[in-house]
């Protein structure tokens, strides 16, 4: 299972332009191309992970993520925030890069927990944070993964 295969282009977003919790987690919502309401279903349920512990696992890296009716397979995007917010991570740091992991309920091929490890595995990597704030395209992030094999 390589990462950069549930990952695309369309996906990524490189300047996300909210200011707070809520407004990111809507535009990494709208990465996905749902409708209307089963975005909204999609917040409620990032919002009540969210309220259970933050997403923000530390060096600027947060991964927000859920399992909802709203997808029929796992869907994943990423986007970007220069400046960086408060996103109560584990390190006190502002989360710059986020990662959306959204799976069914129920999936066959059971993909939703080993995909969060290797973005978390892939996070982890000591030049990645920095590399991630660098990438200037899409494609350039797809690179990236493929270059770190995950």
């Amino acid at each position: 299972m390589e990462l950069r295969d549930f990952f695309s282009p369309d996906a990524v977003s490189l300047d996300l332009k909210g200011t707070t919790k809520d407004e990111i987690l809507h535009e990494l919502i709208g990465l996905l191309q749902l409708d209307e309401k089963d975005e909204a279903t999609l917040f409620k349920m990032l919002k009540r992970r969210e309220n259970l512990g933050s997403t923000g696992i530390g060096r600027g890296i947060a991964i927000p993520h859920c399992r909802s009716l709203v997808v029929n397979t796992l869907r994943v995007a990423f986007g970007r925030k220069k400046d960086g917010l408060d996103f109560k991570s584990i390190d006190d740091q502002p989360a710059r890069c986020f990662f959306l992991i959204v799976a069914p309920p129920l999936e066959v091929s059971n993909q939703y927990l080993p995909v969060l490890g290797k973005i978390a595995q892939f996070a982890k990597e000591a030049d990645v944070p920095q590399r991630l704030l660098e990438i200037q395209s899409p494609a350039e992030f797809m690179a990236l993964l493929q270059e770190k094999s995950v």
